[in-house]
Order: C-alpha cells, then sequence, then structure tokens
C-alpha cells in the first residue's frame, strides 16, 4: 500500500519540481509535430505539407475530442487518491477503458465518412485530398491505443506519478520519431511513412505501460483488478456528466484549430502549409507551459479533497506566475532563433519567405495565452467541468466571428490576430467562472 501521499506543499519550488518531467514530455509532442512536418517539408511540394496540416487537424479534433479520458481521470483519481480509495481509484481506470474500447470502435467503423468529409469542406488539389485520405485510413486505427494513453496519463498525474506519465509520453514520442523518420527517409513512403509510424509507435507504448500499470497497481496498491463492482450505474452516470462536460468543451477548442486549416485553406496552399508551420511553435510552446497545469492538476484534486483553500489559491496564484514568466523566455528564443527553426522545417523558399513576415504572432502569443493554458488545469483538478465546457463555448463563437471579419480584411495575418483573441477570450472567461471553484471549499 501507498504508505506516504503528497503533500499539500503549492509553492513555486514544489510546482517546478512536479513540472519538470512533464517538461520533458510534453516538449516530445510538438517535437513530433516538428519532426513529421520537417519530413514534409523538405520534400520538395507544398502539398505534403498541406496535406498534413489538414489530416493531421482532423484527426487532432476527433481524438482531441475524447481527451476527457485523461481529464476527468486526472480529477476523479486525484481526489479519491487524498481519500486514500485506491480501490475506487481502481474501478475509475477500468471504467473508462471500456468507454475508451466503445469510443474507438464507433471511430473506426466511420472511418470512411471522416476521409470523404474533408473533401467538401477544404478547398485543395485532387492530389492533396489523396494525401488526406491515405494518412486518415492509417490514423484512424491507432484510436484505441491513443485513448488508452490518454487514461493511463490521467492516472499518473492523479497520483502525483509525473514522472511515469512524462515517460510514457517520452516513449511514444520517440518511437513515433524513429519510425516515421525511417519510413519516410529510407523507405520513401512519404505522408503514408510519417502515419504509419505513429501508428506503430501508440500501439507499442500502449501495450508497454498497460502491463506497467497492471504490476503498479498490484505492488503499490496491493490490489488485484478485477471487474468486482464495475459496472454500477451510478459511477458510470457520474463519469458521464464529467466527460460529456469536457468532451464539449475538447470538441469545440479543437474545431477552432481546424477552422484555422480551413480558412487557410480558402488562403491558397502556400499558405496553409505556412500555418502548418507556424502551428508547430505555437502547440511547442503550449505543451511546455502545460506542464505547469499538469502538474498541478493533482494539487488542485487534492486541495479540493482535503477542502483547503489556503493550498488552492496559493498553488493558482504560484502556477499561473510561473507559467507567464516562462511563456516570456519562450517568446525571446523564438524572436533569437525564429529564422533558423524555420530554414530546417523547410527548404522551400516561398513558405521561408512567408513564414518571416508571420514571425511577430509567434512571438507575442506564448505570454497571452499562457493564463488559459494554467486556468484549463486548475478547473481540471477541481472537476468543474461545467464551467470550462461553458466558457469555451463563449470563447470559440467569438473566435469565429472574428476570424470571418479579420481575415477578409487582413487576410491571414488577420487569422492569426484573430487567434491570439481568441486565447485572450478564454482566460477572461474562465476567469469569470472561477469564483465558482471557491464555493467547493
Amino acid at each position: 500500500m501507498i504508505s506516504k501521499i503528497y503533500s499539500l506543499n503549492s509553492s513555486k519550488k514544489q510546482i517546478f519540481l512536479l513540472s519538470i518531467p512533464v517538461f520533458f514530455s510534453n516538449l516530445a509532442i510538438p517535437l513530433v509535430g516538428i519532426v513529421d512536418t520537417g519530413l514534409m517539408g523538405n520534400l520538395g511540394q507544398s502539398k505534403f505539407l498541406a496535406a498534413t496540416s489538414i489530416a493531421t487537424s482532423v484527426m487532432t479534433m476527433i481524438i482531441w475530442s475524447f481527451a476527457f479520458l485523461r481529464m476527468g481521470t486526472v480529477g476523479i483519481v486525484a481526489q479519491l487518491f487524498a481519500k486514500s480509495d485506491y480501490r475506487e481509484i481502481v474501478r475509475t481506470l477500468l471504467r473508462n477503458f471500456l468507454i475508451a474500447i466503445l469510443i474507438a470502435i464507433i471511430i473506426i467503423l466511420f472511418k470512411p465518412i471522416i476521409a470523404g468529409l474533408t473533401e467538401d469542406f477544404f478547398s485543395t488539389s485532387i492530389e492533396t485530398q489523396e494525401l488526406i485520405k491515405t494518412y486518415i485510413s492509417v490514423r484512424v486505427l491507432s484510436v484505441p491505443a491513443e485513448l488508452i494513453i490518454y487514461i493511463l496519463v490521467g492516472f499518473y498525474l492523479g497520483i502525483q506519478k509525473t514522472n511515469i506519465s512524462s515517460l510514457l509520453v517520452i516513449v511514444m514520442s520517440a518511437l513515433n520519431i524513429v519510425f516515421s523518420s525511417f519510413f519516410v527517409l529510407s523507405l520513401d513512403l512519404d505522408i503514408f511513412g510519417v502515419v504509419l509510424g505513429t501508428l506503430i509507435a501508440s500501439y507499442i507504448t500502449a501495450i508497454m505501460f498497460s502491463l506497467f500499470t497492471y504490476n503498479f497497481i498490484l505492488k503499490k496498491f496491493q490490489i488485484i483488478p478485477t471487474f468486482e463492482r464495475l459496472i454500477i450505474p451510478s459511477k458510470f452516470l457520474k463519469l458521464f456528466i464529467i466527460n460529456f462536460d469536457i468532451f464539449i468543451r475538447t470538441i469545440v477548442l479543437t474545431f477552432s484549430f481546424l477552422w484555422i486549416s480551413y480558412l487557410g485553406s480558402k488562403l491558397g496552399e502556400d499558405y496553409l502549409a505556412v500555418n502548418a508551420i507556424l502551428m508547430q511553435f505555437i502547440i511547442l510552446a503550449a505543451f511546455f507551459l502545460d506542464a505547469y497545469a499538469f502538474s498541478t492538476e493533482g494539487i488542485v484534486g487534492f486541495a479540493v479533497g482535503r477542502r483547503n483553500k489556503k493550498s488552492f489559491l496559493l498553488v493558482v496564484k504560484n502556477s499561473i506566475q510561473l507559467s507567464f514568466f516562462t511563456a516570456l523566455i519562450i517568446s525571446v528564443l523564438y524572436l533569437i532563433f525564429f529564422k533558423q527553426m524555420i530554414n530546417i522545417i523547410t527548404d522551400i523558399e516561398i513558405l521561408r519567405f512567408i513564414s518571416y513576415k508571420h514571425a511577430i504572432w509567434i512571438i507575442i502569443i506564448p505570454p497571452i495565452a499562457s493564463f488559459c493554458y494554467q486556468l484549463d488545469g486548475i478547473f481540471i483538478g477541481a472537476s468543474q467541468t461545467q464551467e470550462m465546457r461553458n466558457a469555451m463555448m463563449v470563447a470559440v463563437a467569438s473566435f469565429i466571428i472574428l476570424s470571418i471579419y479579420l481575415t477578409k480584411y487582413f487576410e491571414n495575418h488577420g487569422l492569426w490576430l484573430s487567434l491570439l483573441l481568441f486565447m485572450l477570450l478564454r482566460s477572461l472567461t474562465l476567469k469569470y467562472f472561477f469564483n465558482k471553484i471557491l464555493r467547493k471549499f
């Protein structure tokens, strides 16, 4: 049995120490995207980069729509952990496994529809559309493994084992990079090679860490996972309520990034490809800053479980400050090394030229976005999912309206200005609902 439960230490030092392993794991995720973008961006034709941009946006929207399997797991597990209810933690884990398998089966069955919808939604060439279909047809097969990975990451974050959750993500990302690079560079499989690498990496990681988690539960919790008292309607109802709110919130969020690809496609494939490159910088910063959000989710959940308002408010203040100052450092690094990074990602001169003209957005967005990233983690840890949903719906609706008008008058710069305003709106709406959390104490 776990004899030592982590303390309610909400200091900047504690948050930073918990975040260190998460930094490395979170950097591994966008690194995969950067490598994939670089592999496609150096094939000499924009169509490969454009197709990868659209296909990954579509699949990200679908898979991230079910990120509640991670987010919902963190909050529930952390609060159960505070009460030392280890058996219910294991049951929660298994219930989410059953939900994940059901979701994955449905997505795979809808594969032809998903692949076909891109033709009507995006303005691209026939060649690009065929590449998109290739990617999606393979990527949907990885969904079962990717959803299981979500749950496992949520479990380890909930019990504050950030080193294990980080190792899981690092292993998957490393395998993804190795396999994708081999298939593209050695076997010349272009976009098929990229997605095949993701498929193989996902299943190896899911199987490996599922077995590890089984042994972890046996040794640390001294519990044998069984289906005893697993199918309880009230428990599934609780998971459904929490997960449904996060589902709506996440699908609305991921749609906003799909919307960026859609508007970019209206401007031409060169702009679509450029935006795919620039989004890698945004994603890199987001995942790096999310380390603070991820590492504090468990502390927040623990504080809520123990009804410790002082610790809760302290972790909110310290984590937001850490996130903001880290974002400033990221912006400075982008300012210094932007051109060098662009030149590595693509060898196509027109894409380099357009990217240089949009550098300002990559530099100023991270500090502004840091607040909404951290507030997301706080709301997740507190299981305040309904407010997260409502805040996101307001922000995205405003973003879509703004993007239409700003893109009309300022073209691609208008699209990036609307993205910046979207990040600001996310922060403001979450701040509005923050007092709802305080009522739990």
